[in-house]
């Protein structure tokens, strides 16, 4: 079927007034470009008048759709289909998929990020309160009455070298704090020894560095319980440490 057989009904509705909405509008739409139907529409147009007159007379006019199919005919033109309305609520599920997706991927990627972020406020948290804990034991091993003080220094310097010893032997609690010390070539260190009461080899207390202005510090090295101490001494040993001490001497006191 051509398209001017599909308009023929829909062109005598059309002059008749009885074509309404998409239905005139697509009409119109056709109207503008087939010229076939363009002339038939005024044939329309003419036959209707006839008709009116006609209707007083015992005769009609001859059928409008006749001369029209006759018409186009003749005319070659190519086939036009009428175009469907686009149906774009066929994609919602698609695209409903598509935002569905990227918003998963967002909350899946805030939820890792809040957990990288718990995790490191848990090793912060953990951190912070080892640090306290650390604190707390320095500060009642400074405050307590019973802790053992020692001062140690060296002769024959300028500027004095010193160090000062707080020391609890019922906890093995130590804080070392060291001021004036000359810088060491690389791979070198101080290092803190306890001397025992009871005659017992030196114990390595903790390595040091002093830093540009000669201070350092040892606090809260590991120390067993109620182990007596008659004095402190310091050494120049390898920056890892010694087991026994290396001769001279630097400072002691007791």
């Amino acid at each position: 079927m051509s398209v001017h057989e599909q308009f023929a009904d829909d062109l005598t509705l059309y002059a008749l007034g009885a074509l309404e909405g998409s239905e005139r509008a697509a009409v119109q739409a056709h109207l503008e470009q087939c010229a076939v139907c363009r002339r038939e529409l005024q044939h329309l147009y003419g036959d209707m008048g006839l008709l009116g007159l006609a209707a007083m007379g015992p005769a009609s006019p001859a059928g409008a759709r006749a001369r029209l199919l006759s018409a186009v005919a003749k005319e070659p033109r190519a086939r036009m289909v009428r175009k469907h309305p686009s149906r774009w609520w066929s994609l919602v599920p698609v695209a409903a998929a598509i935002v569905l997706a990227v918003v998963s991927v967002v909350f899946w990627r805030q939820n890792s990020a809040l957990r990288q972020e718990l995790a490191q406020q848990q090793t912060q948290s953990g951190q912070n309160q080892a640090e306290v804990e650390r604190a707390r034991e320095v500060l009642a091993l400074l405050s307590s009455p019973d802790a053992m003080r020692v001062t140690l220094v060296a002769t024959n310097a300028k500027p004095q070298p010193q160090g000062k010893v707080i020391y609890r032997s019922q906890t093995g609690s130590l804080v070392f704090l060291a001021s004036n010390f000359a810088s060491l070539p690389p791979k070198k260190a101080y290092e803190l020894w306890l001397l025992p009461t009871s005659g017992a080899p030196p114990i390595p207390v903790g390595v040091f560095k002093p830093d540009a202005r000669g201070s350092a510090s040892v606090l809260m090295p590991t120390l067993p319980k109620d182990l007596q101490a008659k004095a402190f001494a310091i050494t120049i040993e390898p920056e890892s440490g010694s087991t026994t001490p290396t001769m001279p001497i630097l400072l002691a006191g007791g």
